[in-house]
């Protein structure tokens, strides 16, 4: 955890970055972008075993028949997962300028992974987030306005990277909408079909 360099006034300004063992970085091929880092550090990905979001992402792999249990399950498989937001928000939603802020961070974070060939985009902020990347970087909005639920099937990619919007695995409400858990498993499935292709 550090003190966050930007003064946003709807978070906790303390950030939280994954810790990775660098002879991870080359084998990372896929990002699982969610929204926004957990009230509680334990829900983490890094957070050990009892982490709510680590039990939810298993829920969806594990269902494709992917064995995953920890976080470095993930990165052993080349999947390195992470949130659009870096610290604990005040309450339900974000400013965009909260989005743009964190999207820098974001892009420096990302920056280690040279290999990146998949993008899974879980949620609003994740989509913001990485759009606003792009935008800076190479001019391009990868994901289009509009609806996931309309958009979420169709084929997005730039620059090598193919890109999937889909929703949130890691809110307090994963599990309640049995739909968008199944949306959410359709969209992983779709995923891991492009990673193991390419």
């Amino acid at each position: 955890m550090e003190t966050c360099q930007f003064a946003c006034e709807d978070v906790h300004q303390v950030c939280h970055f994954p810790q990775v063992d660098p002879r991870f970085y080359d084998g990372i091929r896929m990002i699982m972008i969610s929204e926004a880092f957990p009230a509680d550090a334990r829900d983490y990905f890094d957070g050990g075993p009892e982490s709510k979001f680590i039990h939810n992402t298993n829920r969806v792999f594990n269902e494709l028949g992917y064995p995953y249990r920890t976080y470095e399950d993930y990165l052993q498989n080349g999947i390195y997962l992470t949130t659009a937001i870096k610290c604990m928000k005040k309450n339900y939603l974000v400013s965009p300028v909260t989005i743009e802020n964190c999207s820098t961070l974001l892009e420096k974070e990302l920056e280690k992974f040279a290999n990146i060939r998949v993008m899974m985009l879980m949620g609003d902020f994740a989509i913001r987030a990485v759009n606003a990347i792009y935008k800076r970087k190479h001019k391009v909005r990868v994901i289009p306005a509009g609806s996931t639920y309309k958009i979420r099937k169709e084929t997005f990619e730039s620059n090598g990277v193919h890109f999937f919007p889909s929703y949130t695995q890691t809110g307090d409400s994963f599990g309640i909408e049995k739909t968008k858990v199944e949306m959410i498993t359709d969209d992983v499935r779709r995923a891991m079909r492009v990673l193991e292709s390419t």
